[in-house]
């Protein structure tokens, strides 16, 4: 339960995971504490973090952010953190969730995409609770999303994944709130930046392999791009897209779904010399009440939008009723980026929990 402090709200969060993202949110609420106090009236305090490899600590009065990242960037455990007469250590993952004071849970675990555990199991305890869930981890979203969203209701709590589809580029907001009114009949992004910056140096003479080389050097692509260049990663925000803005839910295996390893230089250079270009899409449509998804690359025309998209560079494009085409740019990973996007969901839990307490609808 939110508790009421001198100019605004007390907001007790925790982290489950405690890896890059988690970090980077930590470090932006350490630096954003005043701002959102002052701008939105919310108190932020971390008062525990549960990671598999890190350990766990956990204060009910609030743990200081600046010895928490401390303790991590130096000892590389948080358990290493200073003890107090407050300070517990040791609780997993669900006792963490279950048994400590926060109000908002940051659930960043590493999960298996496909069955969405643990990050399901994290979030369905947390709203049991009545406590609310933020995630950047796309299995819950994509996989058991409409049962999460009516058991968070049944239990007034709040359930935050805007970074699952293009991390800090509010890909879920924008269409919920600023397009509200229009129908959106199809989605079409370019949601992976890894593949995206291959085509864009396959584009400048270098092979794929080459150009895969060079992405996994500049940190764009995982050892293992199987993820990526096969397209699974798209399938999986596609699905998220789908369920969320479109409406209609749709199992991402059942998504067709085609990665870039079939584009070869030759094609990459014909599509140039004929005005196009290469480009891995996720396009879901919605057509006769039915939602049709798809991933897989397309050649499109110089003159479409996301021609011009290049590099690690994410883009999507929405189909609207009223406003027309709407096309929505920016970075698709990133460590601050997607801290920044759990940021973006807290702040809307916490207006939203504002106009519930005014009685405002």
């Amino acid at each position: 339960m939110l508790t009421k402090v001198k100019g605004g709200v007390k907001l007790n969060i925790a982290f489950i995971g405690f890896g890059g993202v988690g970090q980077a949110l930590a470090q932006i609420l350490l630096e954003k504490n005043h701002h959102l106090n002052e701008k939105y009236g919310l108190n932020t305090k971390i008062v525990a973090v549960s990671d598999v490899m890190k350990g766990s600590v956990y204060d009910p009065e609030g743990l200081n952010i600046e010895d928490l990242l401390s303790s991590v960037k130096e000892k590389g455990s948080v358990e290493e953190y200073p003890d107090s007469s407050t300070v517990q250590k040791g609780l997993n993952s669900i006792q963490t969730i279950e048994d400590t004071n926060a109000d908002m849970i940051v659930e960043v675990t590493f999960t298996d995409v496909e069955t969405g555990q643990p990050a399901i199991d994290h979030c369905e305890t947390a709203f049991q609770k009545g406590k609310s869930v933020v995630t950047t981890n796309k299995g819950p979203a994509a996989v058991k999303l409409n049962s999460l969203l009516k058991l968070a209701e049944e239990n007034g709590a709040f359930f935050g994944f805007e970074g699952t589809v293009m991390s800090g580029t509010p890909a879920l907001r924008l269409p919920e709130t600023t397009l509200a009114g229009n129908d959106i009949r199809e989605v079409v992004g370019i949601l992976n930046g890894t593949t995206n910056y291959i085509l864009t140096e396959m584009e400048k003479g270098l092979s794929f392999e080459d150009s895969l080389k060079q992405a996994q050097s500049l940190g764009y692509a995982e050892a293992d791009p199987t993820n990526d260049v096969e397209g699974y990663d798209v399938r999986y925000k596609a699905a998220i897209l789908a369920n969320y803005v479109l409406g209609e839910e749709v199992s991402a295996k059942e998504i067709h779904c085609e990665g870039i390893r079939s584009v070869s230089q030759d094609m990459v250079q014909d599509a140039l010399d004929e005005g196009k270009r290469w480009k891995l899409l996720a396009r879901i449509k919605k057509e006769d009440g039915k939602v049709e998804a798809t991933v897989q690359p397309e050649k499109i025309e110089m003159t479409n939008p996301l021609a011009g998209v290049t590099g690690a560079t994410n883009a999507i494009l929405y189909d609207c009723d009223l406003a027309g085409p709407i096309m929505l740019t920016g970075a698709g990973a990133g460590l601050k980026e997607t801290g920044f996007s759990l940021l973006i969901d807290i702040i809307h839990a916490h207006l939203e929990s504002k106009k519930q307490t005014s009685g405002v609808r």
